[in-house]
């Protein structure tokens, strides 16, 4: 026999053998998983994104502290947007986050919305800086407000999420009051109640935006004196056309104090179309804003990174873990 021959076979032989070796396909797994990784898979998924503008009431009720964040005091204004930055984190990429202010009358937009991953560091940063020294005017007319944004905003193919304690200052005259039929159901949103139930005084500061004590009851409207009386002539004590169309008697009320008016934000919902959701920890508003009722879907990127990751990992851990104990 040919004993070059017979070398030659065992030779050949060799690479088929070391090929069945279960710690060479142990390798041979790990080292193709970590060069398909670092490709950056990716695969197309259907997702569930949000498209959100938020309004942030920042008048002077919301300067009200019914909250407490790790045992302190904090003011309305503070806790939403310490609620809102933290809803922020947990939106899925693709969301888009729009942020807008209301005082007065109006709901003014700051910027339409932007797509929370890449422009996370500037939507974070403007909820941060809200201040109620933003505020343009002293009055709080919740509905107008409202009104307002869904005027704005209904053609945005986004949906709004308005936050306030429903405090209208001051109070609504009946005769005056604001019809939401056009907009019922044409946006999808939410109105978020801000507060607690117990009424507390509101803070009042000086032109430094230093506290100096709360307003008391001489220094608030317990009614509205603007345009026509809610009531017939005959019904008004002390009516007088020209001098006292409201009438003479003196009016003292609770406007001074505020509390959450849930009632009537829920009543706001049932003629706007939206949804009410009562904003009692910070850390519950993500999953209002990720009602399913608020989603779109749309095809997005999926990284994948984590799958052939994975495989490299448990062939590593098979080739050092469990192999050497099945080997000896």
């Amino acid at each position: 026999m040919d004993h070059r021959a017979g070398f030659s076979a065992g030779l050949a032989l060799k690479p088929s053998i070391r090929a069945r070796d279960p710690r060479f396909i142990c390798l041979a797994l790990a080292l193709l998983s970590v060069a398909a990784a670092l490709f950056r898979p990716t695969l197309e998924l259907s997702q569930a994104v949000f498209d959100h503008i938020v309004v942030v009431d920042i008048t002077r009720s919301m300067s009200v502290a019914d909250y407490r964040v790790e045992g302190r005091p904090t003011s309305r204004l503070e806790s939403v947007k310490s609620a809102l930055r933290s809803a922020l984190r947990e939106l899925p990429c693709g969301s888009r986050l729009g942020l807008g202010l209301f005082t007065e009358r109006r709901s003014f937009l700051l910027f339409e919305p932007i797509e929370v991953c890449s422009g996370f560091d500037a939507v974070d940063t403007a909820i941060e800086r809200i201040d109620w020294r933003m505020a343009w005017g002293a009055d709080s007319r919740i509905a107008d407000g409202l009104y307002d944004a869904l005027s704005q905003f209904q053609n945005h193919g986004s949906n709004l999420i308005f936050v306030t304690d429903g405090q209208e200052a001051p109070p609504i005259n009946r005769r005056y009051k604001r019809e939401f039929g056009a907009f019922k159901g044409k946006l999808k949103g939410l109105i978020i109640g801000a507060g607690g139930l117990t009424p507390v005084p509101i803070p009042k500061f000086d032109e430094r935006g230093e506290a100096i004590g709360f307003y008391s009851e001489d220094e608030v409207p317990h009614r509205s004196s603007f345009g026509l009386p809610p009531k017939s002539p005959s019904e008004i004590e002390g009516y007088h056309e020209r001098n006292a169309p409201f009438g003479s008697e003196r009016v003292i009320g609770t406007e001074h104090l505020s509390a959450l008016r849930e009632d009537y934000l829920r009543q706001l919902a049932d003629e706007t179309g939206l949804f009410y959701w009562r904003l009692e920890k910070t850390e519950e508003l993500s999953a209002a804003m990720k009602k399913s009722e608020l989603a779109r879907f749309e095809a997005v990127a999926a990284d994948i990174r984590w799958l052939p990751g994975g495989f490299a990992l448990v062939a590593l851990i098979v080739l050092y873990g469990v192999l050497p104990f099945r080997l000896r």
